[in-house]
C-alpha cells in the first residue's frame, strides 16, 4: 500500500546508441549478483529464472565495452559471479543520475501528486449508491 502523501516515483531507463538499455531491472540485477556473489542467487533473490538473469548480464557484458561482470565455472566450491570495477562504476554512475535526477524533478512531482490525487472523502461520509 502506497504512504500517504507518497510522491509518484521517477523511473530512469538509459537508451544507448545500439537500442539496448540499462534501467532499473538491469541495475539490481548487478547489485544482487555483488551482494549473493551468483547470478543464480541474485536471479532468484528477485523472483527471476537463471535464463533471464543470464540474458540479461550476457546484454550488459555486450553492449558494454567492457564486462561489468566476472563468472567463475564451477571448481571444487562451485562457481560464482561477481562486478568488474566498471560493473561497481556502472552501478554506481546509475544511482547517482538517478538521484540527480529525482532531485530535479522533486517539486514537478509534488505538483503532479496534487494535480492527480483524489480528493479525501470528509470523515463520517456515506458512499453514494
Amino acid at each position: 500500500m502506497p504512504k500517504a502523501n507518497a510522491l509518484p516515483s521517477l523511473s530512469l531507463r538509459i537508451d544507448l546508441d545500439d537500442g539496448s538499455r540499462i534501467g532499473p531491472g538491469k541495475i539490481a540485477l548487478l547489485e544482487n549478483i555483488e551482494r549473493h556473489g551468483s547470478i543464480s542467487a541474485a536471479g532468484r533473490a528477485m523472483d527471476m529464472s537463471y535464463k533471464r538473469a543470464w540474458d540479461l548480464v550476457d546484454e550488459i557484458n555486450r553492449v558494454c565495452r567492457q564486462p561489468a561482470v566476472a563468472r567463475q565455472t564451477g571448481g571444487r566450491n562451485g562457481g560464482g559471479a561477481a562486478l568488474t570495477p566498471f560493473g561497481a562504476q556502472l552501478v554506481e554512475r546509475y544511482r547517482r543520475i538517478e538521484r540527480d535526477a529525482a532531485h530535479a524533478v522533486k517539486k514537478d512531482l509534488a505538483a503532479l501528486r496534487s494535480d492527480i490525487e483524489k480528493p479525501k472523502k470528509p470523515r463520517g461520509a456515506k458512499a453514494a449508491s
